[in-house]
């Protein structure tokens, strides 16, 4: 398909608002209309979206877009309508009648740009619906999902290579924030991609001063994060892993009277979407939130983001810290560092990756259903498993992953959900869990060598991680402590 760079500026005004593209946006977006290939490492907020949004206006045919996360994918399609776009996505949040209607208009070819998670290509009603279209573009948003070296890995996102075969080898973008040259060559080996363009922005943020605190226990936590409150006017975001850590520093918050929101995957849903709009609508807000927050948030204007407990990869560090700064203005980050919460995170790990027999256990529990399971759902799960720990979340885990696996149909109940297949011997693989455990503690202790270093600078560290030679940023704390 031809456009010229005029033709496409053009709609990228009149569509999408933007008067120019931003960094290889246009040579990116250029390269998909030839039917180019790509890698795209893009900085979270440089508008990797764009990449494949417009295309998606000029080409003949459908494109596909695969996204990890549902509420990701809603927001997207919400911001692609409002633009004019013919857009939807396909998720277990659907009622079967919608589902149903969606696939239909994908069957007509009333749809350009159709948003969905890996997962759906194991259903076979969605398998014929696409087959009846041709995909001009397949985008693969977070596509460090797809290696078992990347931070954030996804079965069904190493399929894709395999998938992208079955719908004929279409043109493809693979998009991410974050990839170290590892996950790189092993996102295109994954896709079978061969001689293939890297467009890879620099990732550096001179505008961003890294900070550590060696500390112990939340109180000296509190003090700090309160102190940088004072110190630090201005928009924030303050992270904490877990759930029962943000309780514990909006209590304290609240008693000192600092005005604050909160933000986790546990607040009802209508109190979490009124919270991110007023903090996204008002100058100065602070928002305590777990790390789901910031996915497909754009606030340009965030001056301090503080992480109250280390994070689980440099990946996930960076790109968190990277939603401070984004208008270019000198912005702070601080991490407090206790030894403590290291054990914490392997525990994640841990729970994030249950056994395959504990997997089959929560199956075989919710198969044979029961009065105890309809009133009490997960606690009643939990309760049979005999553990009691509240931040083990194997349960939740193992039913997230047999929904996704299709094991699990939703049904009217208050539990919300019924046994319909047994997971596959792919689905339970113990060698493939092992390694994820592997790749995933060596990536803490990565995260735990750049809080402690002494000497040094943060920055540039954490950039070589990603294969980037760069020089000191001068304005993290190790840097200035040199300086002095």
């Amino acid at each position: 398909m031809k456009a010229s760079s005029k033709n496409l500026q053009e709609i990228l005004k009149s569509t999408f608002g933007h008067d120019e593209f931003r960094g290889d946006q246009l040579a990116i977006i250029e390269g998909a209309l030839r039917g180019e290939s790509a890698l795209v490492l893009m900085p979270t907020g440089m508008g990797k979206s764009l990449c494949y949004q417009l295309p998606s206006v000029v080409l003949e045919g459908m494109t596909v877009v695969i996204s990890p996360l549902i509420a990701l994918m809603q927001d997207q399609v919400s911001q692609a309508l409002q633009k004019g776009l013919e857009a939807t996505f396909l998720a277990s949040v659907l009622s079967k009648d919608e589902r149903e209607d969606r696939q239909r208009q994908v069957r007509d070819g009333k749809i350009k740009l159709l948003y969905i998670t890996p997962e759906r290509f194991r259903k076979p009603e969605f398998l014929a619906a696409v087959a009846t279209q041709k995909i001009a573009l397949l985008a693969i948003d977070e596509a460090h999902c797809i290696s078992q070296w990347g931070h954030d890995f996804r079965p069904d996102y190493s399929r894709l290579g395999d998938i992208r075969a079955e719908l004929g080898n279409p043109t493809t973008l693979a998009l991410t924030a974050t990839a170290t040259a590892d996950v790189q060559k092993d996102i295109l080996k994954q896709l079978h991609l061969e001689d293939v363009k890297t467009y890879a922005s620099d990732l550096a943020r001179p505008n961003l001063a890294l900070n550590v605190h060696a500390t112990y226990g939340i109180d000296e936590k509190i003090r700090g994060l309160v102190g940088l409150r004072h110190a630090v006017p201005g928009t924030a975001i303050v992270y904490t892993s877990l759930i029962q850590t943000l309780y514990k520093v909006s209590a304290e918050l609240t008693r000192m009277g600092l005005r604050h929101l909160i933000y986790h995957g546990q607040l009802d849903p209508q109190d979490r979407k009124r919270n991110q709009q007023r903090f996204l609508e008002n100058e100065g807000e602070m928002i305590l939130a777990t790390p789901a927050f910031g996915l497909g948030v754009d606030k340009k204007d965030v001056r301090l983001l503080v992480h109250m407990e280390v994070p689980g990869s440099v990946e996930a560090y960076f790109q968190e810290a990277g939603r401070a700064g984004r208008d270019g203005k000198p912005s702070e980050c601080h991490l407090f560092y206790d030894a403590d919460d290291v054990s914490i995170q392997m525990e994640f790990v841990k729970w994030a990756n249950p056994e395959p027999s504990f997997i089959m256990q929560v199956y075989r529990l919710i198969q044979a259903g029961g009065p105890g399971l309809a009133q009490d759902g997960l606690d009643f799960l939990r309760a049979q498993l005999n553990f009691y720990n509240k931040r083990d979340y194997r349960v939740e885990t193992s039913v997230n992953l047999l929904e996704r696996w299709g094991c699990l149909a939703e049904e009217k109940s208050k539990f919300g959900f019924k046994a319909v297949k047994e997971p596959s011997a792919e689905d339970l693989d113990e060698a493939g869990r092992a390694q994820r455990l592997r790749v995933q503690n060596s990536k803490l202790l990565e995260v735990v060598r750049i809080a402690t270093m002494e000497a040094g600078c943060r920055q540039q560290s954490i950039l070589q991680t990603f294969g980037y030679g760069v020089e000191r940023c001068g304005i993290c704390d190790l840097c200035k402590k040199e300086l002095k």
